[in-house]
């Protein structure tokens, strides 16, 4: 019988690795900021890509639908992003940044942009590209598992 070693296990190791980094990345969100990663994904996706619902947020964040509404009601009270009627879906709502939700995402992303340089800034931008396509490649196949 072929025994597991967890260390060994890469989907082990993936998960791990991935959770420090999310760590590190959460206390300082929270820190500077008083976000939750959740929430901060969300202003980053609605900066990118104005009027979502929080359908199709969940989609892009791959983010369960609790925890999307969640954020989306936390950040709504902090008048971070507002929510208007979808014409196309009346069941649903469009989440837009406010103002002050635009001036927040302009504090962020040049901290986030430090962190991710701060963790990879040990890779050449040939390792980091390779990166990139394995990380593309384990979505992929994993994406296929799924169902």
């Amino acid at each position: 019988m072929t025994q597991l070693s967890l260390d060994a296990f890469l989907p082990f190791r993936l998960s791990v690795v991935s959770n420090v980094v999310s760590d590190a990345i959460a206390s300082t969100y929270q820190a500077l900021f008083g976000l939750r990663i959740p929430e901060w994904r969300l202003v980053a996706v609605i900066a990118e890509s104005d009027g979502l619902s929080q359908q199709a947020l969940g989609a892009r964040t791959r983010m369960d639908k609790v925890t999307v509404s969640r954020a989306a009601i936390a950040l709504a009270e902090r008048g971070l992003i507002e929510r208007r009627a979808n014409p196309a879906d009346q069941r649903s709502h469009l989440l837009s940044l406010t103002p002050d939700g635009r001036a927040l995402y302009e504090q962020v992303a040049p901290k986030a942009l430090e962190m991710e340089a701060r963790i990879f800034g040990g890779m050449d931008a040939g390792e980091l590209a390779r990166f990139r396509e394995v990380l593309d490649r384990i979505d992929a196949a994993a994406g296929g598992l799924e169902g």
